[in-house]
């Protein structure tokens, strides 16, 4: 079987996903895809004819965010038309999987260049036809019998109480992914992938992260409300059926303690990324310089009604499959969909702190949903290099109780 190579990335910045606030918010969707396709193939020379294939994740694929967004962004940006393109879902988990698709359709041999990656842009949220996530219908009957779904912010309040896990906790990790997030971004640790979004009349939208807050201090913090509280007792249907009487189904007797607020949960924003990778045959034959490769890969489930606990057991398993301890990896990359998720993640694997999200995460970042897996993919790589480590691995919890991770290999 073929290796599958890692040539470049590169990301546009992360604009607040809000209309009226956020920089990027009056752009098109295809627009933020065709802003990195056409970057990522001007920095290595593309013949964009050879493209075998655009893998894009983007999570609500409804409204303006419909219609294959990979395919076409990249018309957008000028490629060949024999240039395909797909977009998938796995919500949060879509930036990860696409690039996963990547790389096996070059180790099967199937193709020889492929780009994974994605574009979100969660501005577009409660638009006419851009409805949130089917989860929050509660029409399917027969489904929510068997495995109740409910708000992920709530499903976070549960794991933390499960678990035992407090507030202060989930806050210090917030603070410090806002601490590192701005020593990052001030010694330019994101400039090398980072691309700008101009607008079609070729005026500048975005050329900076828009979404940290690093004057973000622990007494600011402790003094947030938390969140979903009141959104777990508002009623779904004429029965009455709520968030938290859809966990209760599953944990009865449950008393959620809520400690997830805005301050310790992912923050809303629009952005999109690319990773571009190729057969090593092809590689070479065209000149193309390797930066890492793909060492595995792998898809894990868990319990859909928390939703978010299947990071651990598939860094566990990616790393068995790589033939790899956690105690072998350099960097760890694990969404910060919520504090506790990273929390949860780092005390069950007994990690050094030092070695997870160490340029901040997406509670100072922000979550374009189907886009980050592959803007943390990218992240890793430029921090290996930076650091001159060799081994980083990325996962993230996705709604349904599901996680994709990968492990890649700097050459």
């Amino acid at each position: 079987m073929s290796e599958a190579w890692i040539i470049d990335h590169c990301r546009t910045p992360r604009g607040i996903g809000k209309k009226g606030k956020g920089s990027l918010a009056d752009q098109h969707p295809q627009h933020l895809g065709a802003t990195v396709l056409k970057a990522i193939a001007e920095r290595n020379d593309l013949n964009t004819a050879d493209v075998d294939d655009v893998i894009f994740g983007t999570s609500s694929q409804r409204g303006r965010q419909s219609g294959d967004l990979a395919r076409m962004a990249a018309l957008e940006a000028g490629y060949d038309i024999r240039s395909s393109g797909v977009t998938l879902d796995r919500f949060c988990g879509s930036g990860i999987t696409s690039v996963n698709l990547a790389a096996m359709s070059i180790m099967s041999g199937t193709e020889d260049l492929v780009i994974g990656g994605g574009a979100e842009m969660m501005s577009v949220y409660g638009e006419e036809g851009a409805a949130m996530s089917p989860l929050m219908d509660n029409g399917n009957l027969v489904l929510r019998e068997m495995h109740p779904q409910p708000h992920q912010g709530l499903c976070a309040d549960a794991i933390a109480t499960l678990e035992g896990i407090e507030r202060e906790a989930l806050d210090a990790l917030a603070l410090v992914s806002q601490q590192r997030a701005a020593h990052a971004i001030e010694n330019g640790h994101f400039a090398n992938s980072l691309v700008p979004v101009y607008s079609t009349d070729g005026t500048l939208a975005l050329d900076h992260e828009e979404f940290p807050r690093p004057q973000t201090t622990a007494e600011a913090l402790a003094e947030l409300q938390p969140s979903f509280g009141a959104l777990a007792d508002y009623p779904l249907d004429e029965a009455g059926t709520t968030y938290r009487s859809l966990i209760l189904k599953k944990y009865p007797g449950l008393d959620i303690t809520h400690v997830h607020h805005a301050g310790n949960s992912s923050g809303v924003v629009d952005g999109a990324g690319a990773v571009l990778l190729a057969s090593p045959e092809y590689a070479k034959a065209n000149g193309l310089k390797p930066r890492a490769r793909v060492r595995a890969m792998c898809n894990m489930g868990d319990c859909p009604t928390l939703m978010l606990n299947a990071p651990v057991p598939a860094a566990r398993k990616v790393l068995d499959k790589a033939g790899l301890s956690v105690n072998d990896i350099d960097l760890f990359e694990i969404n910060e969909a919520f504090a506790v998720v990273a929390e949860k993640f780092i005390r069950d694997l007994d990690l050094d702190r030092d070695k997870v999200n160490v340029n901040g995460g997406a509670m100072a970042l922000g979550h374009p949903i189907g886009a980050t897996g592959s803007l943390l993919i990218g992240t890793v790589l430029d921090e290996l290099e930076r650091r001159d480590q060799t081994l980083g691995l990325i996962t993230m919890c996705a709604a349904g109780g599901m996680a994709p991770a990968i492990v890649i290999e700097r050459i």
